[in-house]
């Protein structure tokens, strides 16, 4: 007999999911997912929170997103399952209404993300002069039709293009590294800004808000969980390839901080609107400016997709296990993919490009998304105390996820009192329109049992 929280396997010859992913596919993956086109905007923020320790902000972050990157790749590890924090929440706690805001959560964020990108692929497109005549709302939904096709003709040629769009994308970051270097040990790596509050040194209020800023270039865990099912030897190559796009990117990401405040003074990084292609245009004035334009929308371009992939992989998990409509769980039989999910997800976000600017509720879901991870984190504490639970290849000591739950409680905490009501607000009013969606399919299932 099945049990309360078990997975529904296909049945009936419906085809499942391809298993093709390989380690240093997995490692690109996780690396795009995380390098991602925030890097290419964030730094001035964290700039303006940290002075010139923008590395720092780093390093610390990486430690305390990294406790939860370490329980999301022993999870992987031991339920290597489309459907990502879902399906781990209804393992660990048996509740379908959680388990059903968890997952809905999680898409909330991944559409909010590709509709957010897709603005500014079709603005930074409105600056080449053959395209400058569009509307950027044609741009975006063109940019979102591209990355909706490749999701739809298969895992493999979405890793292929995320391989390509990593690489192109990481290589911006390298130019910003190489052009740069000649500069390093120019400036003061230790210069924090002097607040009101306070006379000179850093508040720990502050440290506090760089390393949230910061928390966020390291979220691309779920991306990685939810392709398990996909990975080639997940017990092995889930956790060995989430770890290594974590130092992969730390090491990047220090690098870019290192160089960018030795080119660029960290008050006037602060202030500009592409921070990382003023300083190419400083350390290296013969550079097209128009290329780095290009680099930055493929690497929108690849948030985009693998957020794409994410959420389709979570809707057809989720609806698979009973906790959406059973016909998103359907598999294409040439492709291999989740095809009505992924038409699904590029109407819902056709609506968001036509809504117009939507910050606030990506704002809103970053919220959510450390609710989520304190629920992953927490379930990973349950699952390694309940008897009779399968091991993975990657074990980890309690106190791991115990500390990463904590951390997203402080995290959360902090970002809440920033002082914006909104983002709050508008979580809590997606939070209840979830539930009662949840009550709604509930319903109906009863009446169809009935």
């Amino acid at each position: 007999m099945e049990q309360a929280g078990e997975p529904r396997e296909p049945v009936g010859g419906e085809p499942t999911l391809r298993r093709s992913i390989s380690l240093w596919q997995m490692t690109l993956y996780g690396a795009g997912g995380m390098l991602g086109a925030g890097i290419y905007g964030l730094i001035g923020q964290v700039a303006a929170e940290m002075g010139s320790a923008i590395w720092l902000a780093f390093a610390l972050s990486l430690v305390a997103a990294g406790l939860t990157g370490l329980s999301y790749a022993s999870l992987g590890s031991r339920y290597p399952r489309a459907g990502g924090a879902a399906y781990i929440t209804q393992r660990a706690y048996r509740r379908s209404l959680l388990t059903h805001i968890v997952g809905l959560t999680v898409a909330c964020s991944g559409l909010t993300s590709i509709a957010a990108g897709a603005r500014v692929v079709g603005e930074n497109l409105q600056a080449l002069p053959a395209l400058e005549s569009l509307p950027t709302g044609t741009l975006a939904f063109i940019y979102v039709a591209i990355v909706g096709a490749i999701a739809y003709r298969g895992i493999r040629e979405s890793m292929w293009a995320n391989v390509v769009l990593t690489l192109v994308e990481a290589g911006g970051l390298l130019l910003v590294i190489a052009v740069s270097l000649p500069f390093w040990g120019s400036a003061n790596l230790m210069e924090f800004p002097v607040r009101p509050e306070t006379e000179a040194g850093l508040p720990l209020v502050f440290l506090a808000q760089g390393i949230v800023l910061t928390f966020y270039a390291f979220i691309g865990f779920e991306d990685a969980l939810n392709v398990a099912e996909e990975l080639k030897n997940p017990k092995r190559n889930m956790p060995l390839g989430l770890v290594m796009a974590l130092v992969l990117t730390v090491v990047i990401y220090m690098s870019v901080a290192i160089g960018a405040v030795s080119v660029v003074p960290w008050q006037e990084l602060a202030e500009a609107n592409a921070p990382l292609a003023e300083v190419v245009a400083r350390a290296a004035p013969w550079f097209p400016a128009w290329v780095f334009i290009v680099i930055t929308v493929f690497a929108v371009a690849n948030t985009g997709l693998i957020n794409y992939v994410t959420t389709s992989r979570l809707l057809f998990g989720m609806a698979r296990d009973g906790h959406l409509p059973p016909v998103l769980s359907r598999v294409h039989p040439v492709r291999r993919t989740p095809h009505l999910a992924i038409g699904l997800i590029f109407a819902l976000i056709a609506i968001l490009i036509l809504a117009g600017d939507i910050s606030e509720l990506a704002s809103a879901t970053v919220l959510l998304l450390l609710l989520v991870f304190l629920v992953v984190n927490s379930a990973l504490v349950v699952l390694k105390l309940r008897p009779g639970e399968p091991r993975g290849g990657f074990e980890l000591p309690i106190a791991v996820p115990a500390l990463g739950a904590l951390v997203c409680v402080v995290m959360f905490a902090t970002r809440v009192g920033a002082g914006d009501w909104r983002a709050p607000v508008i979580a809590g009013v997606l939070l209840l329109g979830v539930a009662a969606l949840y009550l709604v399919i509930r319903r109906r299932r009863v009446a169809d049992e009935g």
